[in-house]
């Protein structure tokens, strides 16, 4: 019960310098287009991992508010964005069964195309990988191999998540190489398409690991830092969000239009005043409790 106090203050008080931001940031649009001037077009990569049958009407209730206030895209969107347009690309991690039979038919739906990141090497099986399991998650399932063959193409597309939902910085360039190259070859044979982006376990990455998946022919791969997405049609690294279908209509709208924003430069301030270092074990229990709990695990 503390904790969820505590985490329900902390989420308030995110929200709230999120709408102040938010108003500040549209302040700023209204004046620029009274000189005439069109704002920039936007673009938010939300992520989730799980809809439980429970919150599918919740997940569904998100993508109409989605809808109505961004256009949905591609997470292998590589043209510029449109002008004065807010954009929104949804991605799944870790290929639970969960998002197959909650999240894809309401997706489908609605048109709205999703990128779904899978550990091929553990297809059909229950996940146990460190700090799993705070949500209820012992009742998961990942997809098998069947089962992500027959997703419409048109919808959905796939990347990596490694072999094995592995912590890469702790591993061996190696270690590293075949986590990150010999799961899109696996995901590749599998299920015959190219398979052009990543997203890192955790979140978990550093700029030796970005080059891996540079030179393993990954055209682009995603973090966990709510930063802004596609400013560049050809940026490599790019930012997301974590989403939750219990997320408060006004945290999820706020999340989507880019108003949690200010949060990477605020933690990594933080972490710089604290001087804080983790080691490997501790560092998985921070950021699975900090991204499963909208708390957000930045690198």
């Amino acid at each position: 019960m503390k904790d969820q106090l505590e985490d329900n203050l902390l989420r308030l008080i995110k929200l709230s310098v999120s709408l102040g931001y938010f108003l500040c940031i549209e302040a700023g649009n209204a004046i620029r287009s009274l000189m005439g001037n069109t704002p920039a077009g936007t673009c938010v990569v939300i992520h989730y991992h799980a809809v439980a049958p429970e919150e599918r009407n919740r997940f569904a209730a998100q993508m109409d508010i989605l809808l109505l206030h961004a256009k949905p895209i591609a997470a292998d969107h590589n043209e510029p964005l449109r002008p004065g347009q807010n954009h929104v690309a949804v991605t799944f991690d870790d290929g639970f069964m969960s998002a197959v039979e909650n999240a894809i038919p309401e997706l489908k739906q609605r048109k709205i195309p999703m990128a779904f990141f899978i550990p091929p090497g553990l297809l059909g099986t229950s996940p146990h990988w460190p700090g799993y399991g705070l949500e209820g998650g012992d009742h998961e399932t990942i997809a098998t191999a069947e089962c992500l063959r027959q997703l419409p193409s048109d919808l959905i597309s796939f990347g990596s998540h490694t072999m094995t939902h592995a912590w890469l910085p702790s591993l061996s360039d190696e270690e590293a190489k075949f986590q990150i190259s010999a799961s899109r070859a696996e995901l590749k044979k599998l299920l015959n398409r190219d398979i052009k982006l990543f997203s890192f376990p955790y979140g978990a990455l550093n700029w030796r690991l970005v080059e891996l998946c540079r030179e393993a022919g990954y055209e682009r791969v995603f973090s966990v830092s709510p930063t802004p997405a596609f400013t560049d049609p050809k940026e490599f690294v790019t930012g997301r969000i974590a989403v939750n279908p219990t997320d408060w209509k006004l945290e999820f709208r706020l999340k989507i239009l880019g108003a949690y924003q200010w949060l990477p430069r605020v933690i990594a301030f933080k972490r710089k005043l604290l001087g804080r270092h983790f080691d490997a074990k501790t560092e998985i229990s921070q950021l699975s409790k900090e991204t499963r709990s909208e708390q957000y695990g930045l690198n």
